[in-house]
């Protein structure tokens, strides 16, 4: 049988309602705390959790086209 966890928040560390198994491979998935109502964007492979940060898309300065 395959090793399960819940995904916990990075904010708050409590239980998000997304479970995942050894062989689980997210990238870009939006993690929605029901708790602190925060959603991350995370990478996961190998059971470890990676908080993907972006940059201010408000504060970036316009692209010249």
């Amino acid at each position: 049988m395959k090793q399960t966890e819940w995904i916990l928040c990075p904010v708050c560390g409590s239980k998000t309602r997304s479970r995942i198994r050894e062989d689980t491979i997210l990238i870009n998935y939006p993690l929605y705390c029901p708790k602190c109502r925060q959603e991350r964007l995370i990478e996961v492979r190998n059971l470890q959790t990676i908080v993907i940060t972006e940059p201010d898309t408000l504060d970036a300065e316009p692209m010249n086209v």
